[in-house]
């Protein structure tokens, strides 16, 4: 998955936004207001950032070592540093995206949760 394809499956998403917090060249996208994926524009190698359930983290790192890694300037214990053009399954990517997406949207007030819902 090339970052246009990234850019654009997490666009498409409910309740989605692009920001860039952190500087012109940290791309933020946040559900809701909350960050659910970060990838630098700057870097030589196309890595995303996402949230993930913290077994499921050490699962993924051990089974992929070379392309999940714990989040870098991120909590190593819920985030994980995933690199994208390096042969990972693109289903597999679509799953991390997805979890880190449902992740952030099940830790939103119920309120904001219906507010979700209805967009």
């Amino acid at each position: 998955m090339n970052i246009e394809q990234f850019h654009t499956f997490c666009l498409a998403k409910k309740g989605v936004e692009e920001t860039f917090p952190f500087g012109e060249d940290t791309l933020v996208f946040k559900v809701m207001g909350k960050m659910f994926a970060i990838t630098g524009l700057d870097a030589e190698e196309f890595t995303v950032n996402l949230k993930c359930d913290p077994e499921r983290a050490i699962e993924l790192r051990e089974t992929y070592p070379e392309d999940i890694q714990p989040g870098w300037h991120m909590n190593k214990k819920h985030w994980n540093t995933v690199r994208f053009e390096t042969g990972l399954d693109h289903s597999l990517l679509i799953e991390l995206i997805n979890h880190s997406y449902d992740l952030i949207v099940k830790s939103l007030p119920k309120k904001e949760q219906e507010r979700l819902q209805q967009l």
